[in-house]
């Protein structure tokens, strides 16, 4: 027989291990304080792509010349 245990975790990011019976018997006092069970799912870190230095365009404007009539 092994004994069985949960991961909770506060929102400062603590984590604790405490036997599973233990937390289903005292589930609510552990929610008052903050605690809460752990997901096991790893969370991908979000990987960004290099962001593309953007070129200035610059137009050059001519002015017309005035045609004598």
């Amino acid at each position: 027989m092994t004994i069985e245990t949960v991961k909770l975790i506060n929102s400062k990011g603590d984590v604790i291990e405490r036997y599973k019976h233990d937390y289903e018997n005292n589930k609510e006092r552990f929610n008052m304080r903050g605690w809460s069970l752990k997901d096991d799912k790893v969370v991908k870190a979000k990987t960004e792509t290099p962001v593309k230095a953007v070129k200035k365009v610059v137009k050059k404007v001519t002015k017309k010349k005035k045609t004598k009539k």
